[in-house]
């Protein structure tokens, strides 16, 4: 952190938010406070249910307890100081910012790493239903999650360090957390460099990863096509909903933030999207992965229903 005290004058910056207007800031604090609690319970009832019940223990569901550990994770380094803005706790030390800028890109690139996986998962299910058993074996399933954690953490730490190798002009950021596109937009140097790499690695990451889940998709829905009959291609389907879904809400506001030409585009309507992605996702994830999903509610039913059966 020396490089950053000699180029910057101001020892923490100061997050605007959400919003300036005084009245709204306790309906939102509560708002959010609610928000946060689901995603809390929601996230950590998945985790128990897949460790506690044999039934859950195949690799579709090794990867989503994957997703919600991340999604507690992603939730616990963004909303509670978002919180704190909303009570005019809006200073932020630069280390501290620095730390939450590495856990949010590292997270955000183990999300994308995370989601093409699952899609591998289900294509090799679908498609090579009779390998299934040898290529998605716990080895390769813990391998492949080691992989891609590994793989976000390195890109976290590259990223953040090239972000604050900058000098800082304002203290002032437009937005409730410490993301690369607003930091750039306060540099007083040439950020041509860090554009440069945020583009080539997030979208090495995430474009690669998106091309993936493209590929494997393709293959799912011509394995699908193939099934006779009408209720086997809906059940089939049914598999990869919840997925879709996920990457959908994942990557149209992800993207909407990051690709884009200058980080001087990074204003409001940037800070509204990316509630979306890394406060509603997050609550969203254990909704979309139980709904409808006979296992995961056969499982809740007999590891908290069972006094009531």
């Amino acid at each position: 952190m020396e490089s950053i005290k000699n180029q910057t004058s101001f020892s923490s910056f100061v997050l605007l938010g959400l919003t300036n207007q005084k009245e709204l800031q306790p309906i939102l604090f509560l708002i959010f406070l609610i928000i946060y609690s689901l995603t809390l319970l929601g996230n950590l009832l998945i985790i128990v249910l897949i460790w506690l019940d044999y039934c859950l223990h195949k690799p579709m569901y090794f990867f989503i307890g994957n997703l919600s550990f991340l999604d507690l994770c992603f939730s616990s380094v963004t909303v509670p100081k978002l919180l704190a803005v909303f009570m005019s706790n809006k200073a932020i030390q630069i280390s501290w910012c620095s730390a939450q800028l590495f856990l949010f890109t590292s997270l955000g690139s183990a999300q994308c790493l995370l989601l093409s996986a699952m899609a591998y998962d289900r294509y090799v299910a679908i498609c090579k239903p009779l390998l299934y058993a040898a290529i998605m074996n716990s080895r390769i399933c813990l391998l492949l999650a080691l992989a891609l954690w590994c793989v976000a953490f390195i890109n976290g730490l590259v990223q953040t360090n090239y972000t604050f190798q900058l000098s800082f002009c304002s203290e002032t950021i437009n937005h409730f957390l410490c993301e690369i596109p607003p930091l750039l937009s306060v540099a007083c140097t040439s950020t041509f460099m860090n554009e440069l790499l945020l583009f080539s690695l997030i979208g090495l990451i995430s474009v690669g990863s998106l091309l993936l889940i493209i590929v494997s998709y393709i293959h799912i829905a011509s394995a699908i096509m193939r099934i006779s009959s009408i209720q086997g291609r809906r059940k089939t389907f049914s598999t990869c909903a919840s997925h879709l879904t996920l990457v959908t809400l994942m990557y149209g506001s992800a993207f909407f933030v990051y690709m884009k030409p200058s980080p001087s585009d990074a204003r409001k309507k940037d800070t509204s999207v990316s509630v979306l992605y890394t406060v509603v996702t997050p609550m969203l994830n254990p909704i979309i992965y139980s709904w409808r999903n006979t296992e995961v509610l056969t499982a809740f039913r007999k590891t908290f229903l069972r006094k009531s059966f």
